[in-house]
């Protein structure tokens, strides 16, 4: 099941990135990312909150100890799913793989379908999703649609914590709030999500 789970309002939409400190900082200190962050290389967002957590291990992996919320305008978040190609050759989308490599070949901005995860970390059935910004429209991303980043961290060591010590309805009540992302039915039909 594909269904982009999302903490949006009617303007923005927030997606979490995972970065060493030495690029989180500046960036919370910008509101928008500068160097040593590299425009030349892709980067990924993503709206979910539990899957970053599972794929950070709660901001403690080598490369990862600064969990960052990006509001960004829900216009861009669109356009960036407009331009999405998927990082496999999908049969709902592609008549053959020469067609999918061919779009991928040429494509700004990649998707990708993971398996949703639970508060402790277990695969679910669900699917999140990820969107893989490249180098060729990062520019926008940076300068354009992002509003806002803050510094999640401190507020995942502590529902980290509270897990640890088996504090679960805590944990859960400091979780972001998501729920369904409405998209509009072309977006809906060009990405094959689940209704």
């Amino acid at each position: 099941m594909r269904t982009i789970r999302a903490d949006y309002d009617r303007r923005s939409i927030t997606v979490y990135q995972a970065f060493r400190p030495e690029i989180g900082r500046p960036a919370v200190e910008h509101g928008r990312f500068v160097p040593p962050f590299s425009r030349g290389r892709m980067t990924w967002i993503k709206p979910s909150f539990l899957w970053l957590m599972a794929r950070s291990d709660w901001a403690r992996k080598p490369g990862q100890e600064m969990v960052l919320a990006v509001r960004i305008t829900r216009t861009g978040w669109e356009e960036a799913l407009a331009e999405a190609v998927p990082t496999d050759p999908d049969r709902r989308l592609f008549a053959s793989s020469d067609e999918w490599r061919a779009a991928f070949a040429k494509s700004r901005v990649h998707v990708q379908w993971d398996p949703e995860r639970s508060l402790r970390g277990r695969k679910l059935e669900e699917r999140s999703i990820q969107i893989g910004l490249s180098r060729h429209i990062i520019d926008r991303y940076v300068d354009e649609w992002i509003l806002e980043i803050e510094d999640r961290t401190p507020a995942v060591r502590k529902i980290h914590r509270l897990l640890q010590e088996g504090r679960i309805a805590q944990a859960r009540r400091l979780l972001p709030p998501e729920r369904p992302y409405p998209l509009p039915a072309p977006l809906a039909a060009h990405l094959a999500t689940t209704p």
